[in-house]
């Protein structure tokens, strides 16, 4: 008998994040800003990690930026991502300069297609009725 693949765990909002999942349901992205040093930055948290300011606001982002850095997955790091691989990981640096963990979707995971300072989008992966998850792909 067949055991079903394990189910990936979606992200559990937090009291500082619920607005951040709320607008990415909606498809948006936004990012924390602070306005004592004027950095904008991810993950979403009221202290600035730049300067410890908790003068911070949201700020709409574009969903643009540039691939900062990538790797390509092989290997699934659990049962749950077996059917998944291989998969990209990618760090990519939003307009405004808040750096972003993320995944690299409809691209081949090929390094001769996937270069460092590509041009990305956002676009969003629905995990459930509650998370939807911003993942990048190149801009068009």
């Amino acid at each position: 008998m067949t055991q079903p693949a394990p189910r990936i765990t979606p992200p559990v909002p937090q009291p500082e994040s619920d607005f951040y999942w709320e607008k990415c349901k909606a498809k948006e992205l936004w990012l924390r800003h602070c306005k004592a040093c004027d950095h904008t930055y991810f993950y979403p948290r009221d202290i600035c990690p730049h300067c410890f300011s908790r003068d911070t606001d949201w700020i709409k982002s574009s969903g643009r930026g540039v691939l900062h850095t990538f790797a390509i997955v092989h290997r699934a790091p659990t049962p749950a991502f077996n059917s998944k691989v291989p998969f990209i990981t990618a760090v990519v640096e939003l307009e405004g300069g808040a750096r972003m963990p993320t995944n690299l979707v409809q691209v081949e995971p090929d390094p001769a297609v996937v270069k460092c300072g590509m041009a990305v989008e956002v676009v969003f992966e629905d995990l459930d009725d509650k998370i939807s998850l911003p993942k990048f792909r190149p801009a068009s």
